[in-house]
């Protein structure tokens, strides 16, 4: 009996054992192929990991690599434009004959259209590929004021239009380039759109912000567009005024609502058809002036008399080179014009000690085997004086030219440029009326 007992306890406890070694067996099993599976997913991971950051890269590259030629294209296709509108310019000046003066205006659109395009596809895939950095600083609204009187007074009084600015003694807090970019959209839309009245660039402050506006008189935009007006190539259609929508491309306000997007800046419209439209970018104001708003002066936009003066043409390119030449001297300068540094910088070691500076530099910013535009501005300055006024020319719309702008103390012009926008960008650097 107790033989019987202890075997079938044996047998129990036999059976427990197997029993309990097959379920650990079972559950080192599942332990050890989750784990595998796991290690794999971890591997699977990294790879598509590091795939992703390799695409992401290439993205960054390609975008990168985009954007550099878009800015190259952009400066080699100005660079013909530049010449020509010069070139029409001076035909202008030699000729009295109507049909030829009516076929240089026709040049001078043409070629303003192709610039505004050129600036604004550029715009737009810098945009779009993640090229625009925002940086924030307090600004003074007096100063993007003035820049923008210089840049479009002359359109404006082509058009036969009032263009004014209010509010310039505040500050604002916001990246000032991309803001002047925004303004300088606004405004061009205004006077495009408008064909009699005024266009008005306001600053006001409403509770703790700064409303940014501009208002024009121009022929309003209706209800069911205004949703519709920041989407590429989109222009309002309007029979009553054909002209304006032949002039405009479509991308100006989708670049606008980008910049204000980037910014996080609120962007509003309010228009009425036949009465007129208002745009308002909302700012946050900024804490304290770092320089006081020069006043806004006002260049002559007819004819522009420099009586002598002696302007230093430095440009590579024959073509533009000429055509600077003429136009400049049928303004009344005496222009002195080189093809690179090398030749100006030899001129003004070779120059009397006692010979006088002159008047103006004009500059193109890219110049021969890949030397800059500043380069020659430095070797003048260093014969003639630190206080030579200059103008770069350049074709590329790179932000660092402004950088480059404010620290060595000249005006920048983008190509093409037109006549009357040179003209009166020497008249203010001359401090001519």
């Amino acid at each position: 009996m107790d033989s019987s007992l202890l075997a079938s306890l044996t047998i129990v406890v036999c059976a427990l054992a197997v029993g309990v070694a097959l379920f650990y067996r079972h559950a080192f099993a599942s332990t050890l192929a989750l784990k595998l599976g796991a290690e794999r997913r971890a591997a699977q991971l990294a790879e598509e990991k590091a795939e992703a950051e390799a695409a992401r890269r290439a993205a960054e590259l390609a975008s990168r690599a985009r954007t550099q030629f878009f800015a190259a294209a952009s400066h080699d296709l100005r660079q013909p434009l530049h010449a020509l509108g010069l070139l029409a310019e001076a035909l202008r000046g030699r000729s009295q004959d109507e049909a030829v003066v009516q076929l240089v205006d026709s040049i001078n659109g043409s070629v303003d259209a192709l610039e505004g395009l050129f600036s604004e596809l550029l715009d737009i895939t810098r945009i779009d590929a993640g090229g625009v950095e925002v940086r924030p600083q307090d600004f003074a609204v007096g100063e993007l004021f003035g820049r923008l009187k210089l840049h479009f007074e002359p359109a404006a009084f082509e058009k036969g239009l009032r263009l004014a600015f209010r509010g310039g003694a505040r500050q604002a807090h916001a990246d000032p380039l991309l803001v002047d970019r925004i303004l300088r959209n606004l405004v061009a839309n205004a006077i495009r759109y408008t064909e009699d009245g005024s266009v008005l660039v306001g600053c006001r402050r409403r509770g703790g912000r700064l409303l940014l506006q501009v208002w024009d008189t121009g022929v309003g935009i209706a209800p069911a567009e205004q949703a519709r007006v920041f989407e590429e190539f989109y222009q309002v259609s309007d029979g009553s005024a054909p002209q304006p929508q032949r002039e405009g491309r479509g991308l100006g306000l989708a670049i606008v609502e980008r910049l204000a997007a980037l910014m996080g800046a609120p962007l509003a419209l309010c228009s009425q058809p036949g009465r007129g439209t208002v745009f308002t970018l909302e700012l946050p104001p900024g804490r304290a002036a770092r320089a006081e708003a020069p006043a806004l002066s006002s260049a002559a936009s007819g004819g522009l008399a420099l009586g002598g003066r002696r302007i230093v043409v430095v440009e590579d390119e024959p073509a533009v080179r000429r055509g600077l030449e003429v136009l400049l001297e049928s303004w009344g300068a005496a222009v002195q014009s080189f093809d690179g540094v090398a030749a100006c910088t030899a001129w003004s070691r070779e120059a009397a000690a006692d010979a006088p500076p002159p008047a103006l530099l004009i500059v193109d910013h890219r110049l021969e085997h890949g030397r800059s535009g500043i380069e020659a501005i430095l070797a003048l300055r260093q014969r003639f004086g630190a206080a030579l006024p200059a103008i770069v020319v350049t074709g590329s719309t790179l932000p660092d030219h402004a950088a480059e702008a404010e620290a060595h103390g000249f005006h920048l012009l983008l190509k093409p440029v037109l006549p009357n926008r040179l003209k009166a960008l020497i008249a203010v650097t001359l401090g001519l009326r």
